[in-house]
């Protein structure tokens, strides 16, 4: 049976800015977490979450062993943070806005994802 859950249920983010791009790490409780993350989380599917935040493409390296994914968002804060007329200028709450994407999960393999 599967179960909706949101990224957040299984990892925690960090992210700000570099120049015009905004950095997002994503990192796993666990490392099954890990591992569906590696599966699930495309670049594809990130860049069509974020859509709305303007960016124009998304890049991304995995770190398995921190257990950890980077996405670099290409264009999400224009022309940078300092000429930035954002809210956010530096890109710090995309990271959140990332953990709120609802993921599909098989619910024997969600309590091997769950921080213990």
């Amino acid at each position: 049976m599967h179960k909706l859950i949101h990224l957040y249920d299984i990892a925690h983010a960090r992210s700000g800015d570099k120049g015009s791009d905004s950095n997002i790490g994503v990192i796993a409780y666990t490392s099954e977490g890990y591992q569906f993350l590696v599966e699930i989380l495309t670049s594809e599917k990130v860049l069509q979450f974020m859509q709305k935040t303007q960016v124009k493409s998304v890049i991304r390296y995995e770190w398995p062993n921190l257990g950890a994914l980077n996405f670099v968002l290409k264009g999400a804060l224009g022309k940078g943070a300092s000429r930035s007329l954002r809210i956010d200028a530096q890109g710090k709450a995309l990271g959140q806005i990332l953990l709120e994407m609802p993921l599909e999960i098989d619910e024997n393999r969600l309590t091997k994802c769950l921080a213990s």
